[in-house]
């Protein structure tokens, strides 16, 4: 998956019936398809999200019963990332994405119909399945994608997932008054599935080509796709590298989950901030978030990708380490934005980076890892704020942030290092 380098010409590209030029549309078909997915992905996940306190009262849950329920999502996400790698490198990425967007937009719709704790956590491993295998096909045939427009696109289709995500909150929230969880989700598995049928035949339908041959310039060699994927997965230097970046999405992914849950808490309770003014901090990480990832393709031509990643860790590292010992609200806010800014690029492009050196398998292997971070950071954010202080507990966010970058830094020394 060559990428540009900032100082180098633009290397032609192949021909395309879609271009009578001879060079392919950056926003072709695939390219439209594929975002619609990741936003439609995003939205659902959201839409369930505003509506858990709706199920929990439904199930008559108490917290423990909850939390135990809802990790049923992550286990059947991560039991089935391994499985649709294989599924991808068999049937092709773009057949699985159809197929597992889906499957989620059909299960979105039922916890609101359960009506006891050991049923919502049943329908919630189909949930998590959905919502996993849908990941890493999107993720895999973004991937391809990306090698064939030659562009570092990824943080484009990661933009739409985030613009899903707040889309669908807002939706949600506003509808939570007025419509039951039931109606709600429904409508949302509904809209899922018609974005199935017409992103998906677009998709399907779109040409795909040809993986191009790795170029010689490092930002090039920084992400060059092996001529096999299996091939790249027979090489133990292959592994290293996709469980470093596995690594590196597992520490962004920690930063991401713990502001999920701890930031509103944070600025309340810490920084002594409204009801208001503690969600529009998290809403400021968030579209900063989005905003970033925007800017992400433009940002990772002209600097390279190991120096997005590594300079997006240190300013998430220096956001978090502000936000987490301010004082007062202003420049806690100021610091959420900044992790958003700092970690909005860095999972996309290790993913990014992971397929591009093992396939669909390497995208599974990274994202098992990067959901793994999503996991974990919550509750270790507790139990170190009750032995500490969550401001304490909070700075273990800067470390990871700071982590991710140098781990990125590792990821291009070691592939300088054995040229593929």
């Amino acid at each position: 998956m060559p990428l540009l380098n900032k100082t180098e010409a633009r290397p032609a590209r192949p021909s395309s019936p879609t271009s009578p030029s001879g060079r392919r549309s950056s926003w072709s078909a695939a390219r439209l398809a594929l975002t619609a997915f990741f936003t439609v992905d995003g939205f659902l996940f959201a839409a369930w999200v505003v509506r858990i306190p709706d199920v929990r009262a439904q199930v008559a849950a108490s917290h423990s019963a909850l939390g135990l329920a809802l990790l049923c999502i992550s286990a059947g996400a991560v039991a089935t990332m391994a499985l649709v790698g294989r599924l991808c490198l068999r049937y092709g990425s773009r057949r699985v994405t159809v197929a597992s967007v889906a499957v989620f937009s059909l299960a979105v719709a039922l916890p609101a119909h359960t009506h006891s704790v050991l049923a919502l956590g049943a329908v919630l491993l189909l949930f998590g399945a959905g919502y996993g295998a849908a990941n890493v096909a999107m993720n895999s045939a973004a991937v391809d994608l990306v090698a064939e427009l030659r562009r570092p696109v990824m943080p484009s289709f990661h933009a739409g997932y985030s613009l899903g995500g707040l889309l669908g909150a807002a939706v949600g929230g506003l509808l939570a008054g007025r419509i039951s969880a039931s109606w709600a989700l429904a409508a949302s598995g509904a809209l899922g599935l018609a974005v199935v049928a017409l992103a998906g035949t677009a998709l399907l339908r779109a040409p795909a080509a040809a993986r191009p041959a790795p170029r010689g310039s490092a930002a090039l060699r920084e992400s060059a796709a092996p001529a096999s994927a299996a091939a790249a997965r027979l090489s133990g230097h292959a592994r290293l590298l996709v469980v470093l970046l596995g690594l590196t999405a597992l520490c962004t992914a920690y930063g991401e989950g713990a502001l999920a849950d701890w930031a509103t808490l944070h600025l309340t309770d810490d920084v002594h901030a409204g009801t208001a003014t503690a969600a529009a901090g998290y809403a400021a990480f968030a579209f900063a978030m989005t905003a970033g990832r925007l800017s992400g393709t433009w940002l990772s031509e002209r600097l390279g990708q190991t120096r997005v990643m590594l300079l997006g860790g240190l300013t998430a590292c220096a956001g978090m380490a502000t936000a987490a010992l301010a004082p007062s609200v202003p420049p806690a806010l100021a610091g959420f934005v900044l992790v958003g800014l700092g970690l909005a690029n860095v999972f996309p492009l290790a993913i990014a980076q992971a397929g591009a050196t093992a396939g669909p398998q390497g995208v599974a292997t990274a994202s098992t890892l990067g959901y793994a971070g999503m996991l974990i950071g919550p509750p270790v954010i507790g139990f170190l704020a009750d032995a500490l202080s969550l401001p304490a507990a909070l700075l273990t966010v800067a470390a990871s942030s700071a982590l991710a970058g140098l781990l990125a830094l590792a990821v291009r020394r070691h592939r300088t290092g054995h040229p593929a």
